[in-house]
């Protein structure tokens, strides 16, 4: 087994009994959780219910709770199920986009990281041009791009959070990042800001993470 990650090692101490390990679990991961959600859902008061539903989830496993991955990758796959279990709940999913990546899959060099999406979005105006155009994606691309952004996941820790090959998550990233990059292309000279200070911009989004 890979060598056990701090966070892991914490929800191991939770599930002992040790409260203030569960503290600090919380405060490290409040933030991207929250903005993931938010992002996800396009609400904050239903990214807050959610918010609220997984960590309940979370501490109701905690006796239940083994070490097979990333605790990271843990949340983050609880947070999808309860994604997806708010949009059956509506009987909907989270866009009707049809997307065919295997009949349209193509090789695109890597990018340097000045070029990379989340990198080359002034502030202000930009800020919102890039929530939109995240907003914009189809909703497995924009999962996969979130959940890479926001929670730090490599490639298969995205595949086993969403439940697919790891090729094809690799796809879901690529196509997102080649989008989102067309679509700020035009202000690609202007200041950077990364994601998480854009999303920072919202109040809803400042609390969450204060």
């Amino acid at each position: 087994m890979e060598r056990v990650d701090h966070d892991a090692e914490l929800m191991l101490r939770y599930a002992s009994g040790d409260v203030g390990a569960f503290e600090r679990l919380y405060a490290r991961h409040k933030g991207p959780l929250y903005r993931y959600l938010l992002r996800q859902v396009h609400d904050p008061a239903i990214a807050s219910d959610l918010f609220q539903e997984v960590w309940s989830r979370i501490i109701a496993a905690r006796n239940r709770y083994e070490i097979r991955a990333k605790f990271a990758t843990f949340l983050f796959q609880v947070a999808h199920h309860c994604t997806i279990d708010h949009y059956r709940r509506r009987r909907t999913l989270p866009g009707e986009e049809s997307f065919d990546e295997k009949s349209s899959i193509e090789i695109e060099p890597a990018s340097p990281e000045h070029e990379q999406p989340d990198r080359i979005a002034e502030r202000g105006e930009q800020q919102s041009a890039l929530l939109a155009a995240i907003a914009a994606l189809p909703a497995e691309q924009r999962e996969a791009f979130l959940l890479r952004e926001e929670a730090g996941l490599d490639v298969e820790e995205i595949a086993r959070v969403t439940g697919v090959g790891i090729e094809t998550a690799k796809s879901r990233v690529r196509y997102a990042i080649r989008k989102l990059r067309h679509a700020l292309a035009e202000r690609a000279t202007a200041p950077a800001v990364t994601i998480e200070e854009a999303v920072a911009e919202s109040p809803c989004a400042r609390d969450m993470s204060g």
